[in-house]
């Protein structure tokens, strides 16, 4: 398993201590930047962190309310927009100003937004089942879903349970998949339960009137087109459409399409129609690099 550093940044305000794994690489790539999804945190990350350490410095970043990073007074600061502000000031902290940004689902709308506001210069993107256009179906789903979990006795206890409410969305796994899945997004508290491993006041912004987004994202998905990019979808997924999925690929020329069959939403990163597609593109993006 590939050693990582524990560090931490300041949110802009100066109020919330943040969190992100650093995996040591060489300093004359640029690092890749993780961010997960809503509900997850750095260990999402964790296996394609330890699969590229060594040659690639991977930073795997916990958004505020998940994981090691502080939970919000405000839970009305659970917003996309927050978030942007929050990356912002780390890429000034450990003083980044070119990355490889691997986004899932809200990780990517974060990717994309930083693009459009130019904070930095991104060399690469990875898009895991996420686009500018999200479908309403899975956006129900989410919304009836997040921060409604309770706590388990047992690691299997919490599997099973996964395993019922998510069993459209990786119907090949088994219970070894499940229990992996939950170390990922449950921890053990200070009682010996197993636990949800975020602020469940998550929900409150993304359940209102809008919350989920309320801006035209296809300017910020433009914004990427000044480098190399992957888009992953999984076959079966209710946030990302095929027809959406196909309408970036005509926007972005540069833009590489990979359907990941009988996942939903998101392919964990792990299947090997999305390991190799991580490796064209880190591929493709060396081959950008301009010559020193």
């Amino acid at each position: 398993m590939a050693a990582y550093e524990d560090k931490y940044w300041w949110s802009r305000d100066g109020l919330l201590r943040l969190h992100y794994r650093d995996y040591a690489g060489p300093s004359d790539r640029p690092p890749i930047i993780c961010i997960p999804g809503l509900t997850r945190n750095a260990r999402d990350f964790g296996p394609v962190a330890e699969r590229l350490a060594g040659e690639w410095r991977v930073l795997c970043v916990e958004l505020r309310g998940r994981g090691e990073s502080a939970y919000a007074k405000d839970s009305l600061s659970y917003v996309p927009l927050v978030y942007l502000q929050d990356m912002v000031a780390l890429l000034e902290s450990a003083e980044i100003d070119n990355f490889i940004g691997f986004g899932t689902s809200l990780g990517g709308l974060v990717l994309m937004l930083l693009a459009a506001t130019g904070h930095c210069r991104m060399s690469g993107t990875l898009l895991n089942d996420i686009g500018p256009q999200i479908e309403e179906a899975g956006l129900a789903r989410i919304r009836e879903n997040v921060g409604t979990g309770s706590g388990y006795p047992t690691w299997v206890h919490a599997a099973r349970a996964l395993a019922e409410l998510q069993a459209a969305i990786y119907p090949d796994f088994g219970l070894e998949d499940w229990l992996a899945l939950a170390k990922r997004l449950y921890r053990l508290n200070s009682k010996g339960r197993i636990v949800l491993d975020y602020d469940q006041r998550i929900a409150e912004p993304f359940r209102a009137p809008g919350g989920e987004s309320g801006v035209d994202l296809w300017p910020a998905f433009d914004a990427l087109k000044a480098a190399p990019a992957t888009l992953i979808r999984g076959a079966l997924s209710d946030i990302l459409s095929e027809a959406t999925a196909q309408e970036m690929a005509r926007r972005h020329p540069g833009l590489e399409l990979v359907t990941v069959p009988r996942v939903g939403h998101a392919p964990t990163l792990l299947e090997p129609e999305s390991v190799a597609a991580i490796d064209r593109l880190l591929e493709r993006a060396l081959a950008a690099q301009p010559v020193q």
